[in-house]
């Protein structure tokens, strides 16, 4: 049986916190290391959860803004560093069209400190205007554009056992988001502000129990908390519209995915 390891290496935004990294996951495929998003704090955070950087073979970015991309560049820098060791697998970039772009605008400005051999740094891209599909072996990769900015995209990841977990970067609720997380064994869904601040292209932690319980998830943990959802009561927003497994996202939280689909908490 596959085992899914996942750990929220960030629950925060953009705005600095000392308890809050900005919004980035870290996912364990028996072997294979996925990170999804990386925004500041994010390396050392992986660090914290004993990961180095050369362990990680895929990154996945939901979209370009800067709470998600923001150590893009610190992590080829410090991939060049010539006292780490050699990288086990290439690091493959996965994210909507125009991540290579992205890429590239990145290289005119920093030129070799972030340029690595085609052996060793990969770009790939996923059509963020409607559903698509990457297999990667020992997982799948389903995508769905999501409702925040063209770049937008959210991630399904299965295994052949059939456990699968969603993270849906920033959206606004969509009839995407549900679909990519129907049945899903563990939805990671952006619960940006409470719902008396709603705002566009954000989630609020009642509609992103609206999604869960549409999509029939079996368990969902709300992340991506600006300040202020501290003192607020997340979970009762949450609660008016999602009875199931529910959890709200901390640094370093620890979760692993069982073929039954439940979500255990290891650690915080």
């Amino acid at each position: 049986m596959d085992t899914l390891t996942v750990t929220i290496l960030g629950s925060g935004t953009g705005i600095p916190s000392l308890t809050r990294s900005s919004c980035s996951i870290l996912l364990e495929i028996t072997g294979d290391i996925l990170l999804f998003d990386l925004g500041p704090g994010t390396m050392r955070r992986a660090l914290e959860a004993g990961i180095t950087i050369d362990r990680i073979s895929y990154l996945f970015i939901s979209h370009l803004h800067p709470d998600h991309t923001g150590e893009l560049v610190n992590l080829i820098f410090a991939c060049k560093y010539q006292g780490m060791e050699k990288r086990r697998n290439p690091l493959t970039i996965i994210g909507a069209k125009g991540i290579g772009k992205f890429y590239e605008g990145l290289r005119r400005v920093y030129g070799k400190w972030i340029e690595m051999d085609e052996d060793t740094l990969v770009i790939r891209e996923m059509d963020n205007t409607k559903p698509d599909f990457m297999g990667f072996g020992p997982f799948d990769v389903n995508t769905m554009p999501m409702d925040h900015i063209e770049s937008s995209i959210g991630f399904r990841v299965a295994v052949p056992d059939g456990t699968s977990l969603v993270y849906t970067g920033d959206t606004d609720y969509c009839k995407s988001v549900v679909e990519l997380s129907r049945d899903t064994d563990l939805l990671i869904c952006e619960s940006a502000l409470p719902d008396e601040m709603k705002v566009e292209g954000h989630l609020t932690p009642s509609l992103a129990g609206k999604i869960a319980t549409e999509a029939n998830v079996k368990a969902l943990v709300l992340t991506h908390f600006y300040p202020e959802c501290e003192g607020v009561d997340i979970e009762e927003q949450c609660r008016k519209t999602y009875k199931g497994n529910l959890m709200l996202a901390e640094d370093l939280m620890q979760f692993e995915l069982s073929k039954k689909g439940m979500a255990e908490r290891v650690t915080t």
